[in-house]
């Protein structure tokens, strides 16, 4: 009986209260629905990047070793012994410095010996040109000898022709007189004697000056300069040996400029010309990049590899780049390099599509709120998860990667936190 009292005392109450629950809910449910909706809570999140240009492949990479660009082996141009050396490998030598002395005693006798005789020489002259003074003198006074006797002889003639004298004194004037012309015509053939005798000493007063010259060379080759500026590559005779004429010496590199040997695919010839520039990195200098020009080309492949040679030359007026560094080379075109973004940004919306849309979404601010355009593009070739776009973008146009939701034209929407642009 209690049990049924109770139970329709709460009836009652929960009866009265009815009314009143309806209509804090209903209250409740008016609030809300007046609560209103931002449009930002609707857009949804995009990923942005800068559109960029690039390069789907890498140019391929060929090795080379670094060399001067000119190696010059000296050689001795006389005979001696080696004295001392005055650099070392790896010093620095300028053109006409002395790097080696032979020895020159027998030399400087040589050419002492030759400038004694040269003395010599000049002394005989001296007397050859006094005998022609001499043989000069005598044919004068023959001369004068044979006047007289021509005049005496026609003084007897004509004595005799008077009958004043006999035939016989005529004749022997007559005979003296043509003795007397035979001496004039001997000595004057003396003279020409004396004066070739003369001429041929002057001769050989040359022949020793030039033997005397040829001396100081053999004697000047005892000092070995350096032909031209560079370093020391390598010293090919020891101290104290003896040298022979063309025996080498020293080996000098020219480094103010440094030459790349490689050889390259066939493939590549055809990008390939004189002058044109060159990637060049050497790992000595991980940090700074080098610029190079194809200097030559080879004409002919090699037989069985069919690669083709280049030499390739490297500025070094620093003098930083030593010989035997290695060297990676890479040749690309100087085409301005093509439009590059992702495959995702074509695939919005639907990221399990294999076949790429033509389409991009691109983000534009108008009046201050972030848009979505759309845009029509032409596709290249797509690699590794990028795609060439051959028309239709520019460098820094806003493109959008990726969405959180379904996006179209003139939509507004927000930028990601991890979007890439300013």
């Amino acid at each position: 009986m209690i049990q049924i009292n109770t139970i329709a005392k709460y009836g009652f109450l929960f009866l009265l209260l009815l009314p009143l629950s309806g209509c804090f809910w209903e209250k409740k449910t008016e609030a809300q629905e007046e609560k209103p909706i931002t449009q930002t809570s609707l857009s949804p999140s995009v990923d942005v990047i800068k559109v960029t240009r690039g390069v789907l492949t890498q140019p391929r990479e060929y090795i080379g070793t670094t060399e001067p660009i000119k190696e010059i082996i000296l050689r001795s141009q006389a005979q001696g012994q080696i004295l001392n050396f005055k650099v070392d490998i790896g010093d620095k030598v300028t053109q006409g410095q002395v790097i080696a002395q032979l020895d020159d005693t027998l030399l400087k006798a040589a050419l002492s010996k030759a400038e004694a005789e040269l003395v010599s020489l000049n002394s005989a002259v001296i007397e050859a040109q006094a005998d022609v003074i001499s043989a000069q003198a005598e044919v004068k006074s023959n001369q004068v000898r044979l006047a007289q006797l021509e005049v005496d002889a026609r003084r007897l003639e004509e004595l005799y022709n008077e009958g004043a004298i006999a035939k016989r004194d005529v004749e022997l004037a007559i005979t003296e007189a043509k003795t007397a012309k035979q001496s004039v015509k001997a000595s004057e053939s003396q003279v020409n004697v004396k004066k070739a005798a003369v001429e041929t000493a002057k001769g050989r007063i040359i022949s020793q000056k030039a033997a005397i010259e040829e001396e100081k060379k053999r004697l000047i080759f005892t000092q070995i300069k350096a032909p031209s500026s560079g370093y020391v590559l390598e010293i090919l005779k020891e101290q104290g040996n003896l040298i022979q004429p063309g025996g080498e010496i020293i080996k000098i590199g020219d480094f103010s400029q440094v030459k790349v040997n490689v050889a390259v695919s066939e493939l590549e010839l055809e990008k390939l010309k004189l002058g044109k520039t060159v990637n060049v990195n050497l790992d000595a200098f991980p940090e700074q990049k080098f610029t190079g020009i194809i200097k030559r080309i080879s004409p002919a492949a090699e037989r069985d590899s069919r690669q083709i040679p280049l030499e390739i030359l490297l500025n070094n007026q620093e003098q930083k780049i030593n010989s035997g560094l290695l060297a990676r080379v890479r040749f690309s075109n100087n085409e301005t390099p093509p439009i590059l973004i992702p495959e995702s940004a074509l695939k919005i919306g639907n990221p399990r599509e294999t076949k790429l849309s033509n389409t991009v979404f691109l983000l534009d601010n108008i009046n201050g709120n972030e848009q979505v355009i759309t845009r029509k593009i032409t596709l290249g070739e797509n690699k590794n998860g990028r795609v060439e776009i051959l028309a239709g973008l520019n460098p820094d146009d806003r493109l959008i990667v990726r969405s959180t939701g379904k996006i179209e034209n003139g939509q507004k929407v927000r930028l990601s936190a991890i979007s890439t642009i300013n």
